[in-house]
This record gives structure tokens, C-alpha cells and sequence, in this order.
């Protein structure tokens, strides 16, 4: 099948102050649209509305809490009415979300370009033992099945799949059983937002070149900008090779995702040569993999393969 490209911008932006408002950061994807038109998906950094770095540090756990909220609150429809208004699919980052358990998570949120939220995934791997959240348990993957309203009313093709993204938060890039899985549940571009203060981005850029080659899909990984952040939010190809990369303070990356690019790789290998979701054959035996009290089955290797 043929599918479109997709304009995505990662916002790479300082946090906005967790008790402030929303009207900062719906100006600034307002800005952020007008300077780069044709955007489809705008991407925001991890915790990005939930800045504390404004107060005490002894306070600041106690006010990250204070400060999240319910999946259905007003807040979360505030954000999708910002994506509704600029008819754009809408990754804010993540925000502290108090689950309907009671516990508290870091989460990341997807709107599609009518306001709805479309996909949620709490933080599999907190930077522990200095992040507050309970770990989720849940991969989420979703399909970008639309550009926006006004191209559905014009254009036949905006019907057509603009591939499936993956979510995945900062620390969990340093886990490749993540980004493996994200792959095989169909994954083509993983939005890794992240929030980076420490001296490891450097590590992060080789991990994101690396779960890009090993899996054969685009990373994009946006973090906050100096001086809270470290910078250097980075778009990897699925070759490995570096698409786009910033520096340390606040800047916008483009760049056009297209299914197809991954697809095309995947089938005739890594530089014309290695074809990882092509290594087993049915006929193969089982890798036991003890770790995780279970295998490799030959027969479920490969992701889902795109059809008509």
C-alpha cells in the first residue's frame, strides 16, 4: 500500500511551570504551526507541562503529584481542544496522571487532529530512584489513519494510512526489549519524549541510532531545552543514520515520516544487506529466553506486515 508522508515537528522547549497555565503553551504551538506550515503531528518533550525546577527541590516531588489529574478531567480536554483548533495530531509530552487505582504515573498523551485522545502510555521504566511514578505495564502503538479534517474533505488519500507510531518516554530507550516490542506490534516511528538534565544525552543519541538500526524503524526523540535540558533532541533513519538533530536550546526539527522508507528497508535489508525480521524461518526451534520465563518463537518473529 502506498502510503503518505507525514510532516512531524518536535518542539524541543524549556517546561512550562506545572502551576501555570495552558495559554503559554497553546501560543506556542500556535507559533511553532505558523513558522513551519504543513505540519500533521507536533511533539513536546516529556513532563513539558509540569515544570518544577521554579521551586525548592525538596518541594518539587510533593507538587509534581499535587499536580496531576485524571485521564477525563478538564485539563486533558483543554489539550485537545488545542490540537482541534490547529487540526493537527498532538503529543504535549507527558503529565502526571493519577490512575483510576489511585497511583500516580508519568503519561503520555496522543490527540488526533479533532481534540480526541487517541492514545495513552504511562512510563514503563522511571528513572529510578529519582522519579515519583509507579511503572506502567502497557505497550501502546497507534495508527496515524488520517492527515487532517480538512485534507479528509478534499482529498481521497488522506485516507490512507500514515503509518503507526509508537510511544515511549525517556528512560525506556534504555531498555531495548522497549523498542523491540514497540516494533513488533507494528511500531514505524517511536516518539521517544524525553527530559534529560543529567551529562548521558550523549548516550542517548548512540541508543537512539541503535534501536533504530537493530529495529529497523525512525527514532524521534525530543528533549527540553537548556538550561533545564540537555538539547539535542535527534531524528534517526531507519538505517541508523542521523535525519535531523538540534542543539542545546530551544529550536523546532521537521522532517517528513513516510512508512514506506521503513518498509523499504526492512525488505531489502539494512544497507542492501541485513534483514533482522527475516532471520527465523517457521521450521526453526525456539530460542528459550529464561530472563523472561519465555522464547523467541520463529513463527511470531516479524511485526505485522502493512495490507491493503
Amino acid at each position: 500500500m502506498t502510503t503518505r508522508g507525514i510532516k512531524v515537528a518536535l518542539a524541543q522547549r524549556s517546561p512550562e511551570p506545572i502551576d501555570g497555565t495552558l495559554e503559554s503553551f497553546a501560543a506556542d504551538v500556535a507559533a511553532t504551526l505558523t513558522d513551519h506550515p504543513g505540519t500533521g503531528l507536533i511533539v513536546y518533550p516529556e513532563m513539558h507541562l509540569c515544570g518544577t525546577e521554579h521551586l525548592p527541590e525538596d518541594e518539587r516531588p510533593a507538587a509534581l503529584e499535587a499536580g496531576a489529574v485524571r485521564l477525563d478531567s478538564e485539563y486533558v480536554a483543554a489539550l485537545g481542544a488545542i490540537a482541534a483548533r490547529h487540526n493537527v495530531w498532538l503529543c504535549p509530552g507527558s503529565i502526571g496522571e493519577i490512575g483510576t487505582d489511585g497511583k500516580f504515573y508519568n503519561t503520555q498523551l496522543l490527540f488526533a487532529p479533532n481534540g480526541e485522545l487517541q492514545a495513552t502510555y504511562r512510563k514503563m521504566f522511571p528513572w529510578r530512584p529519582f522519579e515519583p511514578h509507579v511503572p506502567g505495564t502497557h505497550f501502546t502503538v497507534h495508527d496515524l489513519d488520517s492527515f487532517t479534517a480538512s485534507d479528509a474533505a478534499n482529498d481521497a488519500a488522506a485516507s490512507q494510512p500514515h503509518g503507526v507510531v509508537g510511544l515511549s518516554i525517556c528512560y525506556d530507550a534504555w531498555f531495548p526489549e522497549h523498542s523491540r516490542q514497540l516494533a513488533w506490534l507494528g511500531a514505524e516511528l517511536i516518539l521517544n519524549i524525553v527530559k534529560t538534565t543529567s551529562p548521558d544525552r550523549e548516550q542517548e543519541l548512540i541508543l537512539a541510532r541503535a534501536n533504530a538500526i537493530t529495529n529497523q524503524n525512525v527514532m524521534a526523540s525530543v528533549n527540553c531545552a537548556g538550561p533545564v535540558g540537555r538539547g539535542r533532541s535527534i531524528v534517526v533513519g531507519p538505517e541508523g543514520f542521523v535525519i535531523a538533530e538540534a542543539g542545546i536550546g530551544e529550536e523546532t526539527l521537521t522532517f517528513t515520516f513516510t512508512p514506506n522508507d521503513v518498509t523499504e528497508v526492512r525488505e531489502r535489508g539494512t544497507m542492501f544487506s541485513n534483514r533482522v525480521w527475516n532471520q527465523f524461518t517457521p521450521d526453526d526451534a525456539p530460542v528459550p529466553l529464561p530472563m523472561y520465563n519465555g522464547q523467541i518463537s520463529p513463527a511470531e518473529w516479524a511485526p505485522p506486515t502493512r495490507r491493503p
